[in-house]
């Protein structure tokens, strides 16, 4: 398993995140995105997380933020609110390694499946949920019966994000739902929100999953270079 640094943009700026609550964010003391981006990489991350909550929203994404990130020459994860296949697609084509499919955005699952046909396994599907329920307007309310239809379309890296959980200092939460999706053959699980330390990372990379997406925990010092080296190796 490895760490994922998380970078959240909003204005312009790289914001804290606490429990989806986008009204709420406030920028970090150094807010400049390349700087932070920088200061991750210096911790010894080797892909960033993005997530343009601006584009999220409804907004053209960040493309110059984007472009800058992109000369960083390190795999990008980006979420910019792909509700059709043309955003996706375009993001792919500016040179995004991951395209971030969320939940939040993605109006129904034959969208998800045209995203599916035309970037293979660039995309990964975020299961995006507050409380442990799921975001959006798909008709399924079970998290584990969506991401089982996402599998039924060929989604094959799924990402189990709890915004409840971000930025608050109260763990993952999502162990269960982590594990079963872990067991099932040829699916890559990362998990995202509530990161505190090395016991979280620990117990996530226990339930078979590969990524682990952080911000607060590396931007606070509570995970070192040292922790960061360990589960990139």
């Amino acid at each position: 398993m490895h760490i994922v640094g998380v970078i959240d943009l909003m204005g312009g700026v790289v914001v804290r995140a606490i429990a989806g609550r986008r009204e709420a964010y406030q920028p970090l003391p150094q807010s400049a995105p390349l700087a932070v981006a920088e200061a991750l990489l210096a911790l010894g991350v080797r892909e960033l997380y993005v997530a343009d909550l601006d584009a999220i929203a409804g907004a053209e994404p960040t493309w110059h933020i984007l472009e800058s990130l992109l000369t960083l020459s390190v795999p990008l994860w980006v979420d910019a609110g792909v509700r059709n296949p043309e955003r996706g697609v375009l993001l792919a084509q500016r040179g995004v390694e991951r395209v971030v499919v969320g939940l939040e955005s993605v109006p129904d699952p034959e969208t998800l499946a045209r995203l599916v046909e035309l970037l293979g396994d660039r995309l990964v599907f975020s299961l995006d949920l507050r409380e442990g329920r799921p975001l959006g307007g798909w008709p399924m309310a079970d998290p584990f019966a969506i991401a089982e239809e996402a599998i039924r379309l060929g989604v094959r890296r799924i990402l189990v994000l709890d915004l409840a959980r971000v930025g608050v200092g109260g763990g993952p939460g999502t162990a269960d739902l982590c594990a079963r999706l872990a067991s099932l053959p040829g699916i890559e699980v990362s998990a995202g929100g509530g990161v505190r330390g090395r016991a979280d990372l620990e117990q996530l990379r226990s339930l078979g999953v590969e990524s682990a997406l952080v911000a607060s925990a590396l931007h606070d010092g509570r995970l070192t270079p040292e922790d960061v080296a360990e589960f990139r190796s």
